[in-house]
């Protein structure tokens, strides 16, 4: 399997100096919550605490900060008209230089933050594949491009998208975490129905989805009665992927439908099952480091 990683490591050997603002309290209708937080650079950010006239007056500030050599003091920012935001609420900001160690803290939080993420694995690395795996890759989830073909994961598009080349991609469901979701789309239907049938046994998956028609779910109905003795199964399925409400078979626009319905499940699964996101992070990440000091 290859992979990328999130590029803070990238922005912090680029930029010679930084700041750390942090959402240190929200009350009321705010933008972010207490868990936001960016990096501000001469020229650069990374991350974001919410955007609009609250994240304006934030940059201006740690660059003033920069310019002078001075420690930022901390900020209350009330959200209302007289700053142009609308929320009505309140926000508390805090400022701090990147030094060598919090610079390890932030990395340490982004990477714990990464391998919490839910799992999504994308089976078929074709066009509408492609297409979902850039589609989900915006969003605050792993996404894996699975294929059986080497030459069709050289040719995927997708930047910075893990990649698992397997000869029996049904092992690869098996060895998903917990709250992970499939999504088939291979270039051959019977590979399509024997990924789907390994990944409907599994209670613990928060999606299952195959592209198809209503044709192709009735077909894979019928042969998973006869492989499983258990037709029921496919009552988790959702195929087709993206709904019917839209009829445009257009890569981009399944995908864009799909990927919308991907990360609904796969969140809402999160919320209901945080203590299997806690042994799944423990299992595969170092312990967090926090931030504030």
């Amino acid at each position: 399997m290859t992979g990328a990683r999130e590029d803070i490591r990238d922005f912090l050997r680029r930029v010679p100096a930084a700041v750390l603002v942090e959402v240190t309290g929200a009350a009321g209708s705010t933008p972010r919550d207490t868990d936001a937080w960016m990096l501000v650079s001469e020229r650069a950010i990374f991350a974001t605490i919410g955007g609009g006239q609250l994240e304006y007056m934030a940059i201006d500030q740690a660059r003033r900060a920069l310019r002078s050599g001075l420690a930022a003091a901390p900020m209350t920012v009330p959200l209302g008209p007289e700053i142009g935001q609308c929320c009505g609420g309140r926000v508390g900001l805090s400022f701090a230089a990147v030094t060598p160690d919090l610079a390890a803290r932030l990395i340490a939080r982004c990477d714990q933050e990464m391998a919490s993420r839910p799992h999504v694995y994308v089976f078929g690395a074709g066009h509408v594949g492609d297409a979902l795996a850039l589609a989900l890759s915006l969003a605050p989830l792993r996404v894996v491009l699975v294929d059986t073909r080497e030459d069709a994961l050289e040719a995927s598009t997708v930047p910075r998208i893990e990649t698992c080349l397997t000869p029996m991609p049904e092992a690869v469901v098996r060895d998903a975490p917990a709250g992970s979701s499939f999504v088939i789309l291979t270039h051959d239907h019977a590979l399509d129905f024997l990924i789907a049938a390994e990944a409907l046994k599994r209670p613990d998956a928060a999606y299952v989805g195959m592209i198809g028609s209503k044709t192709k779910r009735a077909t894979f109905r019928n042969w998973l009665s006869r492989e499983s003795g258990n037709p029921a199964l496919s009552e988790n399925l959702v195929c087709p992927i993206g709904g019917t409400t839209i009829k445009d078979k257009r890569p981009a626009v399944i995908a864009t439908l799909a990927a919308a319905e991907i990360l609904t499940a796969a969140l809402a699964w999160r919320a209901r099952s945080p203590q299997s996101v806690a042994d799944t992070l423990a299992g595969s990440s170092p312990s967090s480091l926090p931030i504030r000091r």
